[in-house]
């Protein structure tokens, strides 16, 4: 199989669907190549999902009190809890009343993909993976998106944004930026390369290996 962009993720998460033939994932000095998923995440990695799963019977809120405790191995304070959830769905623009709706139930694609940065904020992982958060979403949309992104990241965590294009790039402090091609990343830049991406797009890089 050849390696793609969501691929590469759902490999680094240890996704059952998928078989690693070779080669190790070492995650914070450890190898997590054979690891289980729950317990990848409680090491602190996250991934939200390009196509975000609908969860009918579960509400946000209960949903990620449980994911919280969880990840955490502690128990949740449910004041502290709620506040902290308060005051990322203010950040993010997301209707309160949503925290009491099924999971995703109904949701429009810019809201799912809200509620995925919601839940990245609340676990507050090392690293997050972000596989196409911006895709399909309006201008607006995107910069709620960059905004959550920013509130999330410091010196302590990391960020992962599989993306086509450069527009959640915008309004964010680029560290590196990575082309990858039959899964393998076969140039390394900066924001310049992200500029440069956005100007002439990926033909440059076809055929290369």
């Amino acid at each position: 199989m050849v390696l793609g962009k969501t691929t590469t993720a759902n490999a680094i998460l240890n996704n059952p669907e998928y078989m690693k033939k070779a080669g190790n994932i070492i995650f914070d000095g450890e190898d997590i190549t054979n690891v289980n998923t729950d317990e990848i995440a409680r090491k602190g990695v996250f991934m939200s999902f390009q196509l975000p799963e609908e969860i009918p019977g579960i509400s946000v809120t209960n949903f990620l009190k449980y994911a919280k405790g969880k990840v955490t191995g502690k128990p949740v304070k449910i004041f502290e809890f709620k506040a902290e959830l308060k005051k990322y769905m203010e950040e993010l623009n997301i209707n309160p009343k949503y925290q009491e709706r099924s999971l995703n139930v109904g949701f429009s694609g810019g809201e799912k993909k809200k509620n995925e940065i919601l839940q990245m904020l609340v676990l507050n992982p090392k690293l997050a993976i972000l596989d196409e958060t911006d895709s399909g979403l309006d201008v607006d949309a995107i910069k709620t998106v960059s905004k959550g992104i920013e509130m999330f990241k410091n010196d302590e965590n990391a960020v992962l944004i599989i993306t086509h294009n450069t527009k959640i790039l915008h309004s964010l402090k680029v560290d590196y930026v990575h082309v990858l091609v039959d899964g393998k990343i076969i140039t390394t830049g900066g924001e310049e390369l992200a500029k440069q991406i956005e100007e002439n797009g990926y033909k440059e890089f076809k055929g290369i290996k």
